[in-house]
């Protein structure tokens, strides 16, 4: 088990990161809060890094142990060994839930919400509670041709070429920047230079395309377990933020979507943002630490 820089991995006031192996991969770990508290898993969405949480494991680190990791290939995880799909990232997200050494509370936002999800309908015991946060939800998720895991070279292969250019370290953080002026009502909170340390990578890069590649096959690949194995009973909140929704049309469907994930446990409720956007653990620390203690309030009266 190797270490990554303290400051450019976890801050200066969070302490080292550590690089994990867990199975056949190698995941960038952020640990903070009391060693015997409550532990809390943490997975960012599609193409994220581990400091857009971190204005809500300030308010959560406290009373939690909060274990905050990069996906393969994405922040400061080195390149993985296995394309993005749903039983990889199940897969990853099980073994660091093994070693919190206790059931865990799983927080995901975005597309992570799909391996949060087949967790907690595969390894039930590993989940205490679930908070999703605006999670990826596809009604329609047939793919009639699989290709993600035959195009994931190509797409590791255009992040090396980037990175070898050092393209990357221009394209990254615009792209980054991009992203965030329509999901997020903030600024990263990090220096630049820790920005560029991961979006300036060819290997997040490639990866970032690899998961857009995978996106609709995991979708696919979870409602067919949805099929085939029952959500547990656990106390379960599914945020939904609409501020960056179009239309009341879409804004309804995408509270619909969500008020089916809730429904999936008799203990799940939905929480509304309507003027929230995308980028609810950076924007919105305040619902996800609420979201946390609903769960746990939840817990002491069950």
């Amino acid at each position: 088990m190797s270490r990554a820089n303290g400051r450019a991995a976890g801050g200066a006031d969070r302490g080292p990161g550590e690089i994990v192996n867990v199975g056949r991969e190698q995941v960038h770990v952020v640990e903070s809060g009391p060693a015997d508290g409550p532990p809390l898993l943490v997975s960012s969405g599609l193409g994220g890094a581990w400091f857009d949480w971190e204005p809500s494991v300030a308010l959560l680190r406290k009373d939690h142990r909060v274990i905050v990791y990069d996906r393969p290939g994405l922040g400061l995880s080195p390149a993985a060994a296995a394309p993005p799909s749903l039983r990889r990232d199940t897969a990853v997200m099980g073994a660091l839930a093994e070693r919190a050494g206790r059931p865990v509370t799983v927080l995901a936002h975005s597309m992570a919400a799909f391996a949060a999800e087949a967790l907690a309908r595969t390894r039930h015991r590993l989940v205490r509670g679930m908070v999703l946060l605006d999670p990826s939800y596809e009604g329609d998720a047939w793919v009639p041709v699989r290709l993600a895991a035959a195009l994931a070279p190509l797409a590791a292969a255009a992040g090396a070429v980037l990175g070898a250019t050092r393209l990357a370290r221009v394209a990254g953080p615009l792209g980054r920047r991009m992203v965030l002026k329509r999901t997020s009502l903030r600024d990263d909170i990090v220096p630049e230079e820790v920005v560029r340390s991961v979006y300036g990578r060819g290997t997040v890069l490639g990866t970032v395309l690899a998961e857009e590649l995978a996106y609709r096959e995991m979708a696919a690949d979870l409602a067919g377990l949805r099929g085939r194995r029952p959500f547990p009973p656990v106390p379960l909140a599914v945020v939904t933020a609409l501020g960056d929704v179009d239309g009341d049309d879409r804004k309804r469907a995408w509270a619909e979507a969500h008020e089916r994930l809730a429904g999936m446990t008799p203990h799940g409720r939905r929480i509304e943002l309507p003027d929230a956007l995308h980028m609810v653990p950076l924007d919105r620390p305040d619902a996800v630490a609420d979201a946390v203690a609903g769960l746990r309030r939840m817990e002491g009266a069950a």
